[in-house]
C-alpha cells in the first residue's frame, strides 16, 4: 500500500483507524528510501495524522512514533462517530489516506449508527449513503470524503465488501454504495491479496484504492495477487519480491495474462458492480478461484431475495384467488 500510494516529500497522510500506527509510519519510511534513492539529502518529512478508538492501542502508536523517530498526531476516539481532524468546522483533507478497518463490522456493534446517520450526517462524509448492515463502506465514504482534490486512498478490507449484494434482483445497499463509487469513477483499483496474511482470519482480502484525479478514466485497474505468497508458519507472506511484483505492475497499469487487467467500467456494470478481481481474473486453467466466504456471502443475498419473490408471488396470487 505505502509504495502505491507513493508519497512525497511534506504530503499530509491520514489514517482514520490507524491501530499501533504501522500503515504511517510505513508510507514514510518508503518516502524516506525514494528521496535516498533520489540522493535528496534534504526532505520534509510525511505530515502524519491517526486516529485511534482503543486507549491502549492509541498508546502503543505514540510509543511507535518515538520508536521510530518520527513525529505523528494521534488522537483518540471513534472516528465515524467523531472526527477529531477538522479545518474550519468541516472534515479536514488529505493528499493520501490509508486504512485497515475491522472487517465485516456489523451495524449492530454500534447502536449510534442507522441509515439517518448517513444520510443526516453535519460533516457529509457519505455521500453515498447508507451502507447497509455492513459498515465496509461507511469508512471507504469517510475515506473519499476526506481526500483533497488530488487525493488519494487505499483500504484493506474483507473480500465480500467488493461483491455484496451483485447479482441479485432486489435493492442492495451496499451494491448501490459501490454503484455509487464506480459511476463516479473513483475507484482507480483493486488488489486481491493471498488468503492467510492476516492474524485475525484465514480469509483473504482486498485493497480497495480511491483517486480523485485518475490517470485511466472510465476504468479500474484489476490485480489478483492470490498466488504471490509464501507459506508460512503459522502464516502466510508475500516476498519482497513479490511485493515489487505487486506495486510496480500497478504503478504502471501494466495488463498481465492471470494477474493484472485495465477493466471497462461498461463490463463492471454488466458484472452488476462487482469490482473484485477474481470476477475478472482466471488466475488457474481449470477454474476461476474464488474463496468460500465470498461465496457463502452471495448463497446468503440470493436466498434472502428469493423469500422476498416468494412472498410476493403468493401475495399476487391470494389476490388472484389461485
Amino acid at each position: 500500500m505505502a509504495k502505491i500510494m507513493d508519497a512525497e516529500s511534506g504530503m499530509e497522510i491520514y489514517d482514520p483507524c490507524c491501530g499501533s500506527g504501522g500503515l504511517l509510519i510505513k508510507c514514510e519510511l518508503v518516502m524516506e528510501e525514494k528521496m535516498v534513492l533520489r540522493s535528496k539529502e534534504k526532505y520534509a518529512p510525511l505530515q502524519l495524522h491517526g486516529q485511534e478508538f482503543t486507549p491502549g492501542t492509541w498508546a502503543m502508536s505514540k510509543m511507535n512514533m518515538v520508536i521510530h523517530d518520527m513525529e505523528g498526531e494521534i488522537e483518540i476516539g471513534d472516528t465515524l462517530k467523531n472526527p477529531r481532524f477538522k479545518d474550519g468546522g468541516k472534515l479536514k483533507k488529505f493528499d493520501r489516506v490509508v486504512a485497515n478497518p475491522m472487517w465485516n463490522q456489523s451495524k449492530d456493534s454500534l447502536p449510534y449508527i442507522t441509515d439517518k446517520f448517513f444520510t443526516d450526517e453535519e460533516l457529509e462524509r457519505f455521500p453515498a449513503g447508507s451502507c447497509g448492515g455492513k459498515i465496509d463502506w461507511g469508512w471507504i465514504q469517510h475515506i473519499y470524503s476526506s481526500l483533497n482534490d488530488t487525493g488519494r486512498g487505499a483500504v484493506v478490507l474483507d473480500t465480500g465488501a467488493a461483491s455484496r449484494g451483485s447479482g441479485n434482483q432486489g435493492s442492495n445497499k451496499e451494491k448501490e454504495c459501490r454503484k455509487w463509487f464506480v459511476e463516479n469513477d473513483l475507484i482507480e483499483g483493486v488488489i486481491y491479496l493471498p488468503e492467510n496474511l492476516f492474524y485475525n482470519t484465514s480469509a483473504p482480502g482486498i485493497i480497495i484504492f480511491l483517486n480523485k484525479a485518475k490517470q485511466h478514466k472510465d476504468k479500474i485497474y484489476l490485480l489478483h495477487a492470490g498466488k504471490e505468497f509464501e507459506k508460512g508458519d503459522p502464516k502466510n507472506y508475500i516476498t519482497q519480491e513479490g511485493i515489487e511484483h505487486i506495486a510496480e505492475a500497478y504503478n504502471a497499469f501494466k495488463e498481465e495474462d492471470k494477474f493484472a487487467r485495465l477493466v471497462d467500467r461498461d463490463e463492471i456494470v454488466k458484472n452488476d458492480y462487482n469490482i473484485s478481481p477474481s470476477r475478472y481474473i482466471q488466475i488457474n486453467d481449470a477454474y476461476i478461484y474464488r474463496p468460500i466466504e465470498e461465496i457463502v456471502d452471495e448463497l446468503r443475498e440470493q436466498e434472502s431475495a428469493y423469500k422476498i419473490i416468494d412472498a410476493e408471488i403468493k401475495y399476487i396470487l391470494e389476490k388472484l384467488g389461485v
